[in-house]
């Protein structure tokens, strides 16, 4: 009787330094590959969310939890993958994790029940979590000094166009074949990622030692905090904040846990997350500045489509087109960037960087209902553009001054900020979305009258054009009233859309004094510049 055997994955080979460098840019492809993925798969569902409504009989509530469990976990993980990439080996762990990521994928598009769905995003969010952070220190120790901003540009590029790809790759891929393929389409991609990483990655020359006791104790408290605070910025605003116990009960849970986890983790000697790295003034205005560039790359990435969508009634795939051209225009600017950073001075760059997109959230906040496509062009162009000039060089110097065995413990700790500030950015732009339109509401009723001349035209014109096309005056009264209706809510999704935009300008701009707490806008040899 045949039998069967399953094909054995070759042994990576010990890489020399040489080969290393010689195989450079295909570990950069590989690594941005396996992270871009993971960023696509943070916004990929929410344009399927509808159709999984009907597949698996749920409510909207519930399907929300499809989209929070993967951020959750993958938040979660974050700050843990310095720690886990020691203790298991960090190809070891990177590889691992794509194929966690990888064989969830599979799951998520296999599942036939809601509770399927969401145990294997969950697992798909704790395999995701390694891929972003890790890939920063594989890169900063792949690329030399004088190089290291090429490998960061090319992993900006992944990181950048991953969250705007998303609804649109879902949107396309949903309206053309059915939701499970866009966990599917992972499936080629991600093996191809782990194939590479698995063959080429090399064990970084820079030992640590590794403690074989676990904190157990911040390892909960990190899950608890952590896990609590992204909850209810999710949550947040479908309950309505502080007015849902539920909200109340996370809040006051987030809050004891993560004080309770600071505290534990710069009092214990062997912490899971070690936040005495954070003593480096460099890295801790860089995580801070983070932190902005999170809520401004999230929020602008949420409030753009809704505009667009809602007020102007575009398609997901209209909306990809108005968004491609800023996600290409970041690209092509963090290669050039790249290429130049040893020549740069970060500080200055940044500055750039958050002028230009202020001036595109400036630009922003001039949209009106009569807004077209080509009326968008200039402003997504220069958010690109001054999205590309901050990576790069804010990522470097973050990260300068660090011990080359504290790389994988600081861009965990940037990645996590950044994480944190997009979703503090989607849940700020949503509750302010809805403040701002409600404001302009009101505004615009109190100029309604029956006795102002303006709304008496207006609804005569109405009503005579429907009673001409249904000859019934009653229907036709009734229809007038429903357009004047619309217009107001569509004049007030704009009104409250660009006082938005403006909002996030501005306070992006207000992260600006952070610059005077870096020591150096260069890479510093000898520190994280070392090999």
């Amino acid at each position: 009787m045949a039998t069967f055997a399953l094909p054995k994955l070759a042994p990576p080979r010990r890489l020399t330094r040489e080969q290393v460098y010689e195989n450079r840019y295909l570990i950069a492809f590989a690594v941005t590959l396996a992270s871009m993925l993971e960023l696509v798969d943070t916004s990929i569902v929410n344009v399927a969310i509808p159709h999984m409504m009907g597949s698996l009989g749920a409510t909207l509530e519930q399907v929300a939890w499809v989209s929070t469990g993967y951020i959750v976990a993958n938040v979660i993980i974050l700050p843990l993958t310095s720690w886990l990439s020691n203790r298991f080996g960090r190809r070891n762990y990177y590889t691992g994790s794509v194929a966690l990521f990888t064989l969830a994928s599979f799951f998520c598009g296999n599942a036939s029940s809601l509770e399927g769905l969401v145990a294997a995003r969950i697992v798909q969010g704790i395999g995701g979590g390694a891929l972003i952070s890790t890939a920063q220190a594989i890169l900063f120790d792949v690329f030399p000094a004088k190089e290291r901003g090429i490998g960061q540009a090319i992993f900006g590029m992944g990181v950048m166009v991953g969250p705007t790809l998303g609804p649109t790759l879902g949107g396309w891929i949903t309206d053309n074949f059915a939701w499970p393929w866009i966990f599917y389409i992972n499936l080629p991609l991600g093996v191809m990622a782990g194939v590479l990483t698995w063959q080429l990655v090399p064990e970084p020359d820079h030992g640590h030692a590794q403690s074989s006791k676990v904190d157990w104790l911040g390892l909960a408290l990190l899950i608890v905090g952590i896990g609590s605070l992204q909850i209810l910025l999710e949550r947040g605003e479908s309950k309505d904040w502080y007015a849902s116990r539920e909200i109340i009960a996370e809040t006051v849970l987030a809050v004891t846990a993560i004080i309770g986890f600071i505290w534990h983790e710069l009092t214990t000697e062997h912490p899971v997350v070690d936040l005495r790295i954070l003593k480096n003034r460099q890295l801790a205005a860089g995580v801070t500045y983070g932190l902005a560039l999170g809520f401004a790359l999230y929020a602008s990435v949420f409030a753009l489509p809704v505009f667009l969508q809602t007020v102007l009634g575009y398609s997901a795939w209209e909306t990809g087109k108005v968004i491609l051209p800023g996600a290409l225009a970041s690209a092509f600017t963090m290669a050039i960037v790249g290429r130049n950073a040893a020549k740069l001075d970060a500080r200055w760059m940044i500055l750039l960087g958050t002028g230009l997109f202020f001036a595109s959230m400036w630009m922003h906040s001039q949209f009106t209902i009569q807004t077209g496509l080509g009326d968008t062009l200039i402003p997504m162009i220069l958010r690109g553009v001054g999205l590309g000039c901050i990576f790069v060089p804010l990522t470097n110097a973050s990260v300068a001054d660090l011990k080359p065995y504290q790389l994988a413990q600081g861009t965990g700790l940037f990645n996590l900020s950044r994480q944190l500030g997009g979703s503090f950015g989607i849940a700020i732009a949503a509750t302010l979305l809805h403040r701002y339109s409600e404001q302009s509401m009101d505004g615009l009723r109190a100029h309604q009258s029956m006795y102002d001349p303006a709304t008496q035209a207006y609804l005569a014109a109405l009503t005579h054009k429907f009673t001409a096309l249904h000859g019934d005056v009653v229907h036709a009264t009734t229809q007038a009233y429903a357009v004047l209706e619309r217009t107001v809510f569509v004049q007030a999704q704009t009104l409250a859309a660009t006082r938005l935009f403006l909002t996030m300008g501005i306070v992006f701009c207000c992260t600006l004094p952070l610059l005077l707490r870096f020591r150096t806008g260069r890479l510093v040899p000898g520190g994280g510049g070392g090999h």
